[in-house]
């Protein structure tokens, strides 16, 4: 029988539907089984923390969903349903939590498309005493478990594909940009590196053909580019770690201690997509209120609006965060390659409806 929900489109739930995309989700359901138990190997701790939060999370361009928390007494204040469960996972790190991880529903307004969708599945997991590159080699040993686990290690996306147990490419920032589009990105940086040379950076990219348009940033040239000549090939035959940014595009991030214009970030990539974002973590109260400011007034000046900063989470870095790494990572991105679905959709039990 036909049916068409409101939209006009055959809803999630229709038998006939379902049960071509319950494959997916017996896979998506074996994925956080693998990923509890090597997590319950390595002594880590799974915590939960309030997807309700002071604060979002300040990435200057996400956007996020604004709530108002009652009070007994009648009055009310804004709260917004996180965009990542970082803030809080640091603070249990603070309190003495030394390898904990969670498996954590976040949102995010205004993004919808293939591997986009406003209510996702995040993993962060974040291990005090180490840096990023301890986290990269969780990677390896956390996609590997779950690969042996599902009994598959091909990953696969728009024709693409990239084998977990094959040997992994570990590139820098600097690395890509010159392999990949023939941009030295280290001199497009100039002399202070918090404030990158924009004109240097219109001439280095108008020399390799990438648009330029007025009133453009560094940092829209620098995604542009990214975007158009890196990314699709990341990630291909193998996953890729893409590691080493400016230092201006990490605000959670610490410096390298031999090179302070770079940050000690990476992104895992695999078939083109990105599936992780980790950092060795800024454990420098003012440094870090510092940089919050400064992207609060950036995300100001770009859409007229900011979100609170979080008090608490300053007040914890100044009582004391220990050195520490952590990451985020797409659950829902991971089971579509691991699937070789097409769009998100496609690995939910059900989308947030139209």
């Amino acid at each position: 029988m036909q049916f068409s929900g409101p939209s006009g489109a055959t809803p999630w739930w229709h038998p006939e539907l379902y049960a071509r995309r319950r494959p997916n989700l017996l896979l998506r359901q074996g994925v956080l089984q693998a990923i509890r138990a090597s997590f319950s190997r390595q002594g880590f701790v799974e915590v939960e923390t309030p997807a309700l939060q002071v604060s979002p999370g300040l990435e200057p361009h996400l956007k996020a969903f604004e709530t108002r928390l009652e009070h007994p007494d009648g009055s009310t204040r804004p709260l917004y349903l996180h965009t990542s469960p970082e803030f809080a996972m640091k603070k249990l790190l603070v309190a003495g939590e030394e390898r904990l991880f969670q498996l954590a529903p976040v949102f995010r307004n205004g993004e919808r498309a293939a591997t986009h969708h406003p209510a996702f599945l995040m993993l962060e997991w974040y291990r005090a005493g180490v840096d990023y590159r301890a986290i990269m080699a969780d990677c390896e040993t956390l996609l590997r478990a779950i690969a042996a686990a599902c009994g598959r290690t091909t990953l696969r996306w728009q024709g693409q594909q990239a084998d977990i147990a094959a040997p992994w490419q570990y590139l820098t920032v600097q690395q890509a940009f010159e392999m990949h589009a023939g941009l030295d990105l280290d001199a497009c940086i100039g002399t202070d590196p918090l404030y990158p040379d924009l004109a240097v950076m219109r001439a280095a990219c108008a020399g390799i053909g990438i648009r330029v348009d007025d009133g453009d940033s560094w940092d829209d040239l620098y995604f542009r580019v990214a975007l158009d000549r890196i990314e699709p090939k990341l990630g291909l035959g193998a996953p890729t770690v893409l590691y080493d940014y400016p230092i201006h595009m990490a605000a959670l991030s610490r410096p390298r201690p031999d090179n302070a214009r770079l940050a000690e970030r990476f992104e895992l990539y695999a078939c083109g997509m990105e599936l992780a974002n980790a950092f060795s973590e800024l454990t420098d109260a003012a440094e870090q209120l510092r940089r919050f400011e400064a992207d609060m007034a950036l995300k100001k000046r770009l859409y007229g609006y900011d979100y609170p900063i979080d008090a608490d989470f300053i007040a914890a870095l100044r009582h004391g965060l220990p050195d520490c790494a952590g990451i985020a990572l797409g659950v829902d991105r991971l089971v579509m390659l691991l699937a070789g679905a097409s769009r998100i959709e496609e690995v939910l039990w059900l989308p947030v409806s139209e």
